[in-house]
């Protein structure tokens, strides 16, 4: 998968995308992460990339010309395909489990972060394919939500991880939130690990598994459960759940 993301701070990538995950990712050639400055395509001797807004009002907008010139010079490295233009936006549709793994099936997205009071409108209009914000809230550029955007959607590029599962047993990936998690030692400061997880028993481990995820999703997000699938089981551990809330 190839990922290009245009930006007026290309160094603010360069200490994530260069560790860890998504480090190996690249290493590995699963991923393709090309990072290029927005200010490279500007012309004149100042290479001027904002401008004040028609019209009035504080902050600078990005102007059209460099951005235009950046997309189609890096479209134009592929005869064959061409990347899916995403616009990092307030005004966008919500980051999920379910559009990370949607945009993980695509073969090249490039990644473009406003700044400042935002971009021309020409630009959104016809050159960027879709819009994705992280959350109802305004940050400085959009450089920290392509970020987010790109860890969330890489760890289900096949290959990445190296449980090829682990995905799917992630947080939002079964409709629920993920459980918790426990390690070595067994007892620490008299806090002991639970002892279905040191049965050694796989369906009691998986069934103790499902019913803490249940548990946490019925106490910090019940809206989860409306949408989520759920087999009898967990029905009747819901019920039960229901009723000692009752009876506290």
């Amino acid at each position: 998968m190839r990922i290009d993301v245009l930006t007026l701070f290309p160094n603010m990538f360069s200490a994530y995308l260069g560790e860890s995950i998504l480090q190996r990712a690249q290493s590995a050639g699963l991923v393709s992460l090309q990072i290029h400055n927005i200010r490279g395509y500007a012309e004149g001797r100042h290479r001027v990339t904002d401008e004040p807004p028609y019209g009035g009002g504080g902050g600078m907008i990005l102007k059209p010309e460099p951005i235009f010139k950046a997309i189609e010079n890096i479209a134009a490295e592929d005869q064959q395909v061409k990347p899916k233009v995403i616009l990092m936006a307030p005004q966008g549709r919500l980051l999920s489990h379910a559009v990370a793994v949607e945009l993980a099936a695509e073969p090249w997205l490039l990644f473009l972060c406003g700044r400042y009071e935002g971009i021309d409108e020409r630009v959104r209009q016809h050159i960027v394919d879709d819009e994705i914000s992280i959350g109802d809230y305004v940050l400085t550029g959009g450089e920290l939500a392509a970020l987010v955007t790109i860890d969330a959607l890489a760890r289900h590029i096949p290959g990445v991880l190296g449980d090829e599962y682990a995905a799917e047993r992630d947080s939002y990936s079964t409709g629920l939130l993920e459980g918790p998690h426990y390690t070595r030692p067994e007892i620490f400061r008299g806090w002991q690990v639970p002892e279905a997880l040191r049965s050694g028993h796989a369906a009691r481990i998986a069934r103790w598994r499902r019913e803490e995820s249940l548990r946490l999703t019925w106490e910090r997000r019940p809206d989860l459960l409306l949408t989520a699938e759920l087999d009898e089981a967990d029905k009747i551990f819901l019920m039960e759940l229901a009723q000692e809330t009752m009876v506290k």
